[in-house]
């Protein structure tokens, strides 16, 4: 499958902008295994040879990305709205259609996966998983057609993700075909909280 997916046209957008409420301070820097989440990221979207989008809030600092030199960093176009913005601010920034959004503190990204997301992304808006009645609009293939949608949104004030699959064509990716990839759902594994932390820095020598 990986000549496949390397040769379709495709970008990668990774959220970093958030302000780490829960964890009481700013995640994308925290480290598991001697990375950081960031990084490691990054890291693994770099497997795929396309661009990568940071996303940061105005003012944020982060390391030094030399070693990939298809990575852009762009800031928020609305500050301190929320994920939905920061989606839009990557997709007005890429020059692909297919656009794999992840947010920057989900460390056990399935290569696999996120391959099998994107071949069966032509014709839709938005790839997005979905395991019972949870769906993740942070580990989503977004195409540039979402954007006038996503701009009504944010016209309305109306800052969240819950309504652009209504808005927009949409293939779920059901449990049974994630199991294929992730059985035990790891990709979708993100931290919020110290616990959440010490869990990912515990797992990572196990898996």
């Amino acid at each position: 499958w990986e000549k496949h997916i390397l040769a379709i046209d495709k970008s990668f957008i990774v959220l970093a902008g958030g302000k780490g409420a829960r964890l009481g301070r700013y995640k994308a820097l925290e480290t598991i295994n001697n990375e950081s989440l960031i990084q490691r990221v990054v890291s693994s979207l770099s497997f795929f040879d396309s661009d990568i989008i940071l996303v940061i809030a105005k003012g944020q600092q982060l390391p030094q990305f030399a070693s990939y030199p298809k990575l852009r960093i762009v800031t928020d176009a609305y500050a301190g709205r929320g994920p939905l913005v920061g989606i839009y601010t990557g997709l007005l920034a890429s020059a692909s259609n297919y656009n794999l959004v992840v947010a920057c503190d989900m460390p056990f990204l399935n290569l696999a996966l996120l391959g099998y997301m994107f071949k069966i992304s032509a014709g839709f808006d938005m790839v997005i998983p979905r395991l019972g009645n949870l769906v993740e609009p942070l580990h989503t293939v977004y195409s540039r057609e979402c954007l006038s949608a996503i701009d009504q949104l944010i016209k309305e004030d109306n800052y969240t993700t819950d309504q652009l699959p209504s808005l927009v064509k949409v293939r779920y990716v059901e449990a049974g075909e994630i199991d294929r990839f992730d059985p035990e759902h790891l990709s979708f594994f993100n931290i919020n909280t110290q616990d959440d932390l010490e869990a990912a820095r515990r797992l990572v020598k196990i898996i």
